[in-house]
C-alpha cells in the first residue's frame, strides 16, 4: 500500500514538472503583435474563435483595425479589454480610419476604455484617402493634413494616449506642391502630439531606406509593421520574402521603437491563420522578441 501510495506521489510530481515546464516554454513563445487586419475576415465571423488562435499562434499583444458604432468586432470597449485579458492578449493600438474632429473625443475614449495606448490614423482621415485605378494618394494638402494630426494627437494627449499616423508608399513621393509628405509631417509635427508606425512594407515599396529616416529622425518611429514582400512585390509571410529585417532590427533603438506588429494584407494561396503562424516563427529566426 505505501509503495502504492509513493508511486502515486511520484507521478503527481512529474506531472506537475511537466505542465509547468510546458507553461514556461509557452510562455517564452509568446511574443510579439498581429495586427488584426491580417485576420479581418475571420474576426468578422468568429472573433472569439480567431483572438483565440492569435494567442495560439504565440502573439502577445494585437493591432485592432474594427471599430465601429461605439464597438470593437462587437464587443464593447470593456468587453474587449475584458476578452483579451482572457486570453493573455495585451490591446496595445488600434487603427481607427473613420476618425474625425467631430467624433474624436467619444472615440479616444472608447479607446481608453478598451484598454489601448495608441490611436493610430491609418490614412489621411475626413475623407482625404484616394485609393482608385492610379493607387494610393491624398487630397487637401500635407498641412492640412497636419493640422488635422496636431489637433487630434492633442485631444488624445489628454487621455494619456499617444497618437501615431501610419504609412503607405505615396507619403514618400513628392507631391504636386513639391513636398515629401512624410518628411513635411515628421518636421511639422510636435513630437508631443505626433509620432509614427512605420510599415516597413510600404516604406520598402517606395524605394526609401527606413535607416536613412531612423537616423534623420531618430525616436519618432514608435510602433512598426513587419510586413515582408515576394519577389514580385506582392504581400508575404515574415521571413518568406526580400525584406532584410535584420538590418532594420539592429537600429531598433534609434528609431524608438516600442514595439512590432506583424500585418499581411493578402495571404493568396496561404489561409491568414496560417500565414500568422508562419510569420511568428520567421519574427523568432530574426531575432525579433
Amino acid at each position: 500500500m505505501e509503495h502504492h501510495n509513493f508511486k502515486n506521489v511520484v507521478r503527481i510530481i512529474m506531472l506537475t514538472f511537466l505542465i509547468s515546464t510546458s507553461y514556461f516554454v509557452t510562455a517564452q513563445d509568446k511574443f510579439g503583435g498581429l495586427a488584426l487586419y491580417t485576420v479581418r475576415d475571420a474576426m468578422e465571423k468568429n472573433p472569439k474563435k480567431t483572438l483565440q488562435s492569435v494567442s495560439d499562434a504565440g502573439y502577445s499583444y494585437i493591432e485592432a483595425a474594427g471599430y465601429k458604432d461605439g464597438m470593437f468586432y462587437g464587443f464593447s470597449p470593456k468587453e474587449f479589454k475584458a476578452h483579451l485579458a482572457s486570453l493573455e492578449l495585451i490591446p496595445l493600438s488600434t487603427h481607427q480610419s473613420s476618425v474625425s474632429i467631430e467624433n474624436a473625443a467619444s472615440m479616444m475614449a472608447d479607446v481608453k476604455a478598451a484598454g489601448f495606448e495608441y490611436f493610430v490614423v491609418p490614412v489621411p482621415p475626413m475623407g482625404l484617402f484616394i485609393n482608385d485605378d492610379n493607387g494610393m494618394n491624398m487630397k487637401g494638402g500635407v498641412e492640412n493634413l497636419a493640422t488635422i494630426l496636431t489637433t487630434l494627437g492633442k485631444q488624445a494627449r489628454e487621455l494619456d494616449l499617444k497618437l501615431l499616423y501610419h504609412n503607405h508608399d505615396f507619403e514618400f513621393i513628392e507631391d504636386a506642391s513639391g513636398f515629401v509628405v512624410i518628411d513635411y509631417l515628421l518636421e511639422n509635427c510636435d513630437p508631443k502630439y505626433v509620432n509614427f508606425q512605420m510599415d516597413l512594407h510600404w516604406v520598402t515599396k517606395a524605394k526609401a531606406d527606413p535607416l536613412a529616416y531612423f537616423e534623420k529622425y531618430p525616436g519618432r518611429f514608435k510602433l512598426w509593421h513587419v510586413k515582408d514582400m515576394d519577389s514580385q512585390g506582392r504581400f508575404a509571410p515574415v521571413g518568406n520574402g526580400i525584406i532584410d529585417f535584420g538590418r532594420i532590427l539592429n537600429e531598433k533603438e534609434q528609431s524608438g521603437m516600442q514595439a512590432y506588429f506583424v500585418e499581411q494584407d493578402e495571404t493568396f494561396a496561404m489561409e491568414p491563420l496560417e500565414a500568422i503562424k508562419v510569420s511568428h516563427k520567421g519574427l523568432k529566426k530574426i531575432g525579433f522578441n
